[in-house]
């Protein structure tokens, strides 16, 4: 059986995706910045794609289809390739970096084992939101405790100073947005290292509303 599906010159396709969004049978994908029919059975042959290509990359044939519909030795290839690329994004996502559970600030014990010897981050909860890379830059290496001094019920200090006291914190980040409520949890991570009477190494990471680290 013969039947008209499109084909894609990549020499001149720029890769502006278009045609991806022209296609209402999702048989096109930008694979490598370039647009490839990613499925023949799913091509309709009616070309909504073509007068949206900006280089006329996109012209039609005539292909031989099996009776069955299943996709031809090419789109499965396609196929193959795309699969192959998926795995490699996936092998490149951020792993997590959360070490120990709990996590809230109100719910932690303060005399956990995980504490001992550890590097402290005291972070607001949306800064994981905020800032894409917070796991890997942040807490990473690190024991992460999270809380949000607008939401909660009373303040942190006397839980911050029990940690800090109780066991032996190598340092303290603390990861706050820029938002005036997030002073909450700067003020309460100071009065903690002032009450716990100890000399450890600590410092303030603000982040933006837009994702952005600021200047401290």
């Amino acid at each position: 059986m013969v039947r008209k599906i499109i084909s894609i010159d990549e020499s001149k396709c720029i890769g502006c995706g278009l045609c991806v969004t022209a296609c209402k049978e999702s048989a096109i994908g930008l694979v490598d910045g370039k647009a490839r029919l990613l499925r023949e059975d799913y091509c309709d042959g009616l070309g909504n794609c073509l007068p949206v290509c900006p280089t006329e990359a996109i012209s039609f044939e005539n292909v031989d289809s099996l009776a069955c519909g299943c996709p031809s030795t090419h789109s499965k290839q396609i196929d193959r390739e795309v699969s192959l690329e998926d795995e490699q994004i996936k092998s490149q996502l951020i792993k997590t970096h959360l070490n120990q559970w709990p996590v809230q600030i109100k719910l932690v014990p303060s005399n956990a084992p995980y504490f001992n010897n550890s590097n402290l981050l005291i972070a607001a909860d949306c800064a994981a939101y905020a800032y894409g890379n917070f796991h890997e830059e942040y807490m990473k290496n690190k024991i992460t405790i999270i809380g949000c001094p607008k939401l909660d019920e009373g303040e942190y200090s006397e839980k911050l100073t029990a940690i800090l006291s109780q066991n032996d914190i190598k340092s303290v980040t603390v990861a706050r947005m820029e938002v005036p409520c997030c002073s909450g949890i700067e003020n309460a991570a100071k009065t903690a290292l002032k009450n716990c009477e100890k000399m450890i190494p600590w410092q303030i990471v603000t982040i933006s509303t837009d994702g952005r680290i600021l200047e401290n």
